[in-house]
């Protein structure tokens, strides 16, 4: 018989005791394991990239933004690369930013095309003036 803290324990109840607790400590680390499993792809993520990227070539941003619609293509390219090497976490990473890649270049876009309309009125307009200028010089 073996005394711990005053209570009297035979072998046999210390190792089922000993065995209880190796059980209970190899059960925590199985669900420890199992929540650190590898996450799923990020599908939508992936998704949303890819839906941005095909509606900036569409809209025609590349003609205005090119460096940054191609920088957002090559981020999906290595989101895709790394859900093959199951990273999961760097996948989601890169598809979130191939999916702002997109939209910055769509952005930029949107602002190169409104600055160009600005240039075209504001010369429409000196143009408008100045024919207004002749015809009431010619008047006088």
């Amino acid at each position: 018989m073996i005394i711990n803290h005053g209570f009297k324990l035979s072998r046999t109840k210390l190792t089922e005791i000993a065995s209880l607790r190796l059980g209970v400590v190899l059960a925590g680390l199985l669900f420890l394991s199992a929540c650190a499993s590898t996450p799923q792809a990020p599908a939508r993520s992936l998704q949303a990239a890819e839906q941005a990227i095909a509606s900036a070539e569409q809209a025609g941003v590349a003609d205005y933004a090119s460096l940054d619609l191609s920088q957002a293509r090559e981020k999906l390219a290595a989101a895709r690369v790394a859900v093959q090497r199951e990273e999961m976490v760097v996948a989601q990473r890169l598809a979130d930013e191939a999916l702002v890649g997109a939209q910055l270049a769509t952005a930029r876009a949107g602002e190169i095309r409104a600055k160009k309309v600005n240039e075209d009125m504001k010369e429409s307009t000196r143009a408008l003036i100045n024919e207004m200028d002749r015809n009431t010089g010619a008047q006088q």
